[in-house]
């Protein structure tokens, strides 16, 4: 028996809860509240939780100045 039939499909996340995306972007949750604040990242309340969209970390590092 084969166990490339059981193994499940790699999905890649929608959203990271709070600590996962300071962890993602490198940044303690204080300044990640703050680029919430400025409307530089989203937020959404899913089931309770509180979840940073993907794109929205995404779109941050796009749009945060090259040095």
């Amino acid at each position: 028996m084969d166990n490339s039939e059981f193994t499940k499909p790699k999905l890649e996340r929608l959203a990271y809860p709070i600590n996962e995306a300071c962890w993602a972007i490198g940044v303690g949750r204080s300044v990640l509240y703050r680029f919430h604040r400025e409307g530089k990242v989203e937020f959404r309340k899913v089931g309770g939780r509180t979840l940073v969209p993907v794109e929205s970390l995404r779109r941050l590092i796009e749009e945060a100045p090259a040095v």
